[in-house]
């Protein structure tokens, strides 16, 4: 199966609902890159009227993990992922639509690449940053990957 954009929103619905109900979409997906948006609304919001800390997380963590989703795809191999750790700035209130982007598709072809070569897991990080409409950034993830073959 090949991985879209429209096929990681359907994918959202049936196996992370609160990511879906609380409006994140996955708008572009390439093997370099991944743009997902979601906005300030009700149901995500937090007590001072701006969009919780943990639904920005949801958006960033998916625009990371769908880049790794598609290139072990494309490999056809076997291989689990997991987040190891991860890291959060953030320096503007969000409100509005918030879009988070990844351009770290080149890091896991790398880990890829050593994984399958050598068969032993291999961690790596990719950052996601989040601008309002404005274009300005109100927050920064980095996430810590762990990918390793299946046996």
């Amino acid at each position: 199966m090949i991985l879209t954009a429209s096929k990681l929103n359907r994918f959202l619905l049936f196996k992370l609902p609160a990511a879906f109900f609380c409006g994140v979409r996955t708008k572009r997906l390439s093997m370099q890159q991944c743009v997902v948006t979601v906005r300030h609304r009700w149901i995500n919001q937090n007590p001072f009227k701006s969009m919780f800390w943990a639904v920005q997380g949801m958006a960033a963590e998916l625009s990371t993990g769908a880049l790794v989703m598609l290139q072990i795809a494309e490999s056809k191999k076997k291989i689990s992922m997991l987040v190891l750790s991860n890291e959060a700035s953030f320096t503007k209130k969000a409100t509005g639509k918030i879009t988070f982007t990844c351009n770290d598709g080149h890091v896991i072809k790398d880990a890829l690449s050593k994984t399958i070569a050598t068969g032993t897991g291999q961690t790596f990080w990719m950052k996601a940053v989040g601008v309002n409409e404005e274009g300005i950034e109100v927050s920064t993830f980095n996430f810590q990957w762990t990918i390793r073959l299946k046996v």
